[in-house]
């Protein structure tokens, strides 16, 4: 009652807000959040949050993150989200403060990262690195591979690793940007924009900085001259470089095609040009039948290392233009689509970066989507490309049969798996996984500008969230291919989780090992935020829907590791695929708790891995940690 007694304030305060701006209400914006208390601030919030938001955040099939997800993120990302980011095009109706009562509500109280920063502050100085990193990318390479050479971890001894320390980042759910290592020194970053630096031996801060809006892609350890850079994404398509010893800022750069383009994949450098896949949005946007879809395609951005400047752009597709109206009316647009989801691999011989694209997002199709496609290194133009799924046009709206669902959609079979460049004495190939659940190789001297297949492997039937997702490796002569296929009712399909080992010459299968849940699962599919960890790890998280392998695979000379959904974390042996070490991520630590390890796979150096876990999108687990493991005996 209380707070319905004050709400004549809290509209005039509304109104206040709204009328004055920023600057000349500050202190009454000031009064407003002194006495939150008292004012139904919250109630307000979470009325406009039901009436604008809830139907997608409280459906997982929407891709959309869970409420409680969102309950973890810090106040700066979900304003920035609301007005900048990607729910700018679903939210330029809500005033400036109707969006900030959104963002009170679902952030809440916010600590200080001052004391935590101090906590775990290093008592020590770790020297500057006088060698080369380590893990300096995504791929671990400019093929990328996903091989690490120089491990001490092996099959006689991974049964040996053991936990050395854990850090746990305050007000994060999901960690997606894999870190690098160089030297004694390991870079990480995460939603709410922190980027630090850490004694990789001991998890302790060396450094710390922070961007204010979530880093999106992998860090990128490169040089520009005799300046180390760390290049990163954040959630708003902006690159960032910094000074690699100090986190100072050197520049930014937008590589937005559209007011919807966001950067999925992460950068690739060769000599002194960055390369940047561009995705989009909007796929999600379309979700919504008053949505005009689509307008954004896909691309990839070429900048100058030294200061960003742009120097060619690539697009998927060519400009949209109205191509009629939805069921309802609204005017649709095309062509769309071919995001970019993945992170080029660089071909030094031929000058040539190979990525895929994903589906279109409406009408009409184009032969660039469901795609891999080769690009000149020097002009940006097409040298060719591979369609290897036509006329998949999907978007958000064909979940629930929406107005904006082109007729006879397509299976959302993206190409989200960078492509890998593998070598020996016959020759180069270019490895490609799809979501559809194929997995394929292609000459990179093909004798037609549509590209030349050598082979196709089907290993599953794939879905949306399905098949190949993030990233498969290489070593020697063999490919690891991991399998998500979630158990989704669909005609027809039978999920296949699991990692298989193809040679990568002929594509015959050398072994095959499938994941299976474990144990019987009684629940709704469902995420739960941090704040509720302690009370729920029984019923949720000791038997979780989701535990295919989506995260992308890391190999060794004789090991691979794979992440799943269920936060689980196995090796496998090489030649015989027989499972010889796993850990369960998804368990409580000091400070917050493991989930879901998605996207960004094991980072190994010496005698040390490294994993990210927890991942809440797609109604998966939550989590906010950071694992690190050390051979016994090796301190």
């Amino acid at each position: 009652m209380k707070g319905l007694l004050w709400l004549p304030l809290l509209l005039l305060t509304w109104l206040t807000w709204s009328l004055s701006g920023d600057f000349s209400a500050s202190n009454l914006q000031q009064w407003g959040l002194n006495n939150r208390h008292w004012l139904p601030l919250n109630t307000v919030g979470e009325w406009l949050y039901q009436r604008e938001c809830a139907d997608c955040h409280s459906d997982s099939a929407s891709k959309a993150p869970s409420h409680e997800a969102l309950s973890m993120m810090s106040r700066e990302a979900i304003m920035k989200t609301l007005t900048l980011g990607k729910m700018q095009a679903l939210t330029s109706h809500l005033s400036k403060t109707e969006k900030g009562l959104i963002t009170w509500y679902l952030a809440g109280e916010e600590p200080d990262d001052s004391a935590w920063l101090a906590e775990h502050s290093c008592h020590q100085t770790v020297a500057i690195p006088q060698r080369v990193p380590m893990t300096a990318n995504w791929g671990f390479g400019s093929a990328n591979q996903r091989f690490i050479a120089q491990t001490a971890i092996n099959t006689s001894n991974v049964q040996d690793l053991s936990l050395a320390w854990t850090l746990a980042l305050p007000r994060v759910a999901s960690l997606r940007s894999q870190p690098v290592v160089w030297g004694e020194r390991l870079y990480l970053a995460d939603q709410v924009g922190r980027v630090l630096v850490l004694d990789r031996q001991q998890g302790c801060i060396l450094t710390a900085s922070n961007v204010d809006t979530a880093v999106r892609s992998a860090l990128t350890l490169t040089q520009d001259g005799d300046r180390p850079l760390l290049v990163f994404a954040d959630s708003l398509a902006v690159i960032h470089a910094l000074d690699a010893h100090t986190l100072e800022p050197v520049w930014q750069r937008s590589v937005a095609l559209f007011e919807s383009s966001v950067v999925s994949g992460s950068p690739a450098v060769f000599e002194n040009t960055l390369f940047v896949p561009v995705s989009s949005y909007e796929v999600a946007l379309a979700g919504q039948d008053s949505y005009p879809c689509c307008h954004s395609h896909g691309g990839v951005v070429a900048l100058d290392l030294a200061d960003g400047n742009a120097l060619w752009r690539w697009h998927a597709t060519a400009d949209a233009v109205e191509q009629g109206v939805s069921t309802l009316g609204t005017p649709q647009f095309g062509p769309s689509g071919a995001s970019v989801w993945t992170t080029p691999a660089i071909d030094a011989k031929r000058r040539r970066l190979y990525v895929g694209t994903g589906q279109n997002n409406s009408l009409p199709a184009t032969d660039t989507s469901d795609a891999i496609v080769a690009i000149d290194l020097d002009s940006g133009e097409t040298a060719w490309h591979f369609q290897a799924t036509a006329n998949d046009v999907w978007n958000a709206g064909c979940l629930h049969n929406g107005a904006n669902c082109p007729p006879q959609p397509g299976g959302d079979f993206d190409f989200g798996a960078s492509m890998i460049i593998a070598s020996d004495e016959q020759g180069d190939v270019l490895l490609a996984g799809q979501k559809s659940g194929e997995v394929m190789a292609l000459s990179l001297d093909p004798s037609s500008e549509q590209g030349d297949v050598l082979w196709r492997r089907r290993l599953s039937d794939g879905t949306s969230n399905g098949g190949v997702h993030w990233g498969m490796s290489v070593a020697g002569n063999t490919l690891y291919v991991p399998i998500a296929d979630p158990e989704h009712n669909i005609p027809d399909y039978t999920p296949r989780p699991g990692i298989s080992a193809l040679n990568w010459r002929s594509g015959d299968i050398l072994w095959q090992q499938r994941v299976s849940r474990g144990c019987e699962y009684r629940g709704a599919k469902r995420a739960i935020g941090l704040s509720n960890m302690q009370a729920s790890i029984e019923q949720d998280y000791n038997c979780e829907y989701f535990y295919g392998l989506s995260a992308a695979s890391t190999a060794t000379s004789d090991l691979v590791f794979s992440g799943a959904l269920n936060g689980l974390l196995r090796a496998y042996d090489g030649q015989s695929g027989q499972e010889r070490w796993r850990f369960n991520t998804a368990i409580d630590v000091a400070g917050g708790h493991g989930g879901a390890l998605d996207v960004a796979g094991p980072v190994i150096a010496e005698d040390m891995l490294y994993v990210t876990s927890g991942y809440a999108m797609f109604g998966q687990l939550p989590g906010n940690v950071l694992f690190a493991f050390r051979l016994a005996g090796s301190e």
